[in-house]
Formats: structure tokens, C-alpha cells, sequence
């Protein structure tokens, strides 16, 4: 493209990236294509609105923060959970295929877990790995994933790792151990496995898209259901193998029943329809809500849960797998 026309195609994107909550976006999606069909040829626009396509922002549903009436909803217009069987661990592992091994939830248990997880190539912990971020909890963390074989290991953060979050204010004591250590945050100290947060990674040519944002109040990495966690759920890339987030998304291993939220679907409606609309992910592994440990599916996705303690932190689930099929022209050697 030519000076001129890339500027045209970045003016057109912004603005349409910009507006497409508003009311009036189709009206100005049309004006603006019009104005820019009159200075690039049909080719070139045709990739420019793939792009967009690519780029389109699922809107903020107005029901966000009534989780349970917008599920009913849901169900009512065909919205899918259907109960899956995981394989079993035993499972062999094939040299054309990926193996994930999925943990969430371990909250420093991490050690007694270690003698059940099955090897695999891809180890995922989807958040909540220490009760309250404390730095010799966040050490024993790393020692204890690095000691385990597998090849790649992915760590999201949950609302328990407090302190994780840039720009949160540290207790004291962890203060104190971070400057004794010469470092600045607690996942500096994750040095044996990959950090996801707001990021992704490639692994035998699958992508891998890591974050840890929920709407439990007065944690780590909290965002208020609707407007505020949408920003960072549109964020994630339209091309994903594999999300992995701490919360679970509206439906899928979210019914929480034992606290003082008794009865309520703490899954997020923002991050389903991220997922179902735009995303649509192999697979979407996470943790948070502890006693809806399991496998669902909408026909498209499968949804993992995959914590491993009770509501009382003691271990009583076991890990889950799955594999992909490798790419073509990707091997694992």
C-alpha cells in the first residue's frame, strides 16, 4: 500500500475499533467505507475489511451483570452446555498430537499434587496458585513447577495472587522480600515456567492466549462485570488455539454453591460471547469456581475446569488433558 492508502486503512480500523459499541456504528462504518472505496481499488478494500472483521468487538451485553437471567436467556435462544467426558490420564501420548495438562486452583498444594500429573508437552495452571501471593509461596511455586517434565509450562494469575497485578500496592512484607530479592513484582520470580497475562505464545505452531481477569471484588486483577472487564476480554486475539483465563465464562463449571453467594453463575456473559462470537477457540481451560471441576462443550468449544482443590483448599480433583493434532509442517522434535 502507499503512504496515503495506509493511512486510510489505519483511519478506518481506529475509527472503526473505536465505535463499534455505539449505536450509530453501522451508520458510520458505511460513510467511512464510502469514503475510502473512492480512493483504493475493490482488492484493497477487500483485505482492509477482513482486517475489520478480524478486529470486531462483541458488544457489551446489557444483562452482563445479571448472570442467571441472561443465562435463562441464553437458553432460551439456543446457547449450548453439554457435559464432556476427559480423557483418561493414561491416555498415551501420540507424536502427531499436542498434549495439554490442564491445573487450576492449587492454592499451595501444588507439592501434594505432583506424583498425579501426568506428563504431557503443554502444562497449563490456570490461576491461584498461593492463597495470598506471599513471596515464599510464589518460590516454592516456581521450584515446584520447574521440577515437573513437561516441556512448556503456562501460568495465568487468579484473584489470589494478590500483588501480581502492575500497578497494585504490595503489603509490606512482600515489599520487603521483593527488595531483598532485587526484583519489582512477584511474578519476576516465576523463572520456570512462561507468564501469561494480556499475552500470548506459540507452541508447535498452536497460540495460546493467557489472562487473569474475574469480577470478584477486593482481589487481584478485579474489573466490574459489563463495560470495565470488556476492555480487556477485546484484547484478546480473534485467532486463539487455546484461552486460557482464571474466571470462567458464563455456563461452563461456573455454578458457585457454597459461600454466601449461594446459587449464583459466577461465570462472565462478556467473556462467553467473546468466546462464542468472536474467538472460538479449540479449547478454553480455567479454574476460579472450585466444586464445578469437568469438561462442557457448546459444539464448538470445549470448556475445562480445572481446579484441583475443594472449597475447603484440600486436593480433590484430578488434572484433565487433551490433545491437538499438530499443525501441518510442525513437529515436535
Amino acid at each position: 500500500l502507499s503512504k496515503k492508502e495506509e493511512i486510510l486503512n489505519q483511519n478506518y480500523l481506529n475509527i472503526c475499533f473505536i465505535f463499534t459499541d455505539a449505536k450509530f456504528f453501522p451508520y458510520l462504518k458505511k460513510k467511512t467505507e464510502f469514503f475510502i472505496v473512492q480512493n483504493l481499488n475493490r482488492k484493497k478494500f477487500k483485505s482492509i475489511r477482513n482486517i475489520m472483521a478480524e478486529r470486531t468487538v462483541v458488544p457489551v451485553d446489557p444483562l452482563s451483570h445479571k448472570p442467571i437471567e441472561l443465562w435463562r436467556k441464553y437458553l432460551k435462544q439456543g446457547r449450548v452446555s453439554e457435559p464432556v467426558k476427559p480423557l483418561r490420564l493414561d491416555t498415551p501420548i501420540f507424536e502427531n498430537k499436542v498434549r495439554f495438562v490442564c491445573i487450576s486452583d492449587t492454592h499451595e498444594k501444588l507439592e501434594e499434587l505432583l506424583p498425579v500429573i501426568p506428563d504431557g508437552d503443554v502444562l497449563i495452571h490456570a490461576g491461584d496458585f498461593t492463597n495470598y501471593g506471599d513471596i515464599g509461596e510464589v518460590i516454592k511455586f516456581n521450584a515446584q513447577i520447574g521440577s515437573l517434565p513437561h516441556k512448556y509450562k503456562l501460568v495465568v494469575s487468579g484473584n489470589h495472587e494478590i500483588g501480581f497485578e502492575d500497578g497494585e500496592e504490595l503489603n509490606e512484607k512482600q515489599l520487603a522480600g521483593l527488595n531483598m530479592l532485587g526484583i519489582n513484582k512477584p511474578y519476576e520470580l516465576l523463572t520456570n515456567c512462561s507468564y501469561l497475562c494480556d499475552r500470548q505464545i506459540e507452541i508447535y505452531g498452536l497460540t495460546i492466549y493467557g489472562a487473569p481477569w474475574h469480577s470478584m471484588p477486593g482481589y487481584s486483577f478485579f474489573r466490574s462485570r459489563g463495560y470495565s472487564i470488556m476492555q480487556k476480554w477485546k484484547i484478546i486475539p480473534s485467532k486463539v488455539d487455546v484461552l486460557v483465563t482464571h474466571t470462567p465464562p458464563l455456563g461452563h463449571g461456573d455454578f458457585n454453591s457454597w459461600n454466601k453467594c449461594d446459587g449464583v453463575l459466577a461465570g462472565c456473559a462478556d467473556l462467553l460471547n467473546t468466546v462464542e462470537k468472536r474467538v472460538k477457540p479449540k479449547y478454553h481451560v480455567f479454574g476460579h469456581i472450585h466444586q464445578l471441576h469437568g469438561v462442557t462443550t457448546n459444539g464448538c468449544t470445549t470448556f475445562i475446569n480445572a481446579s484441583i482443590c475443594d472449597h475447603k483448599l484440600r486436593i480433590e480433583y484430578d488434572p484433565i488433558i487433551f490433545d491437538i493434532p499438530l499443525p501441518s509442517g510442525y513437529s515436535k522434535e
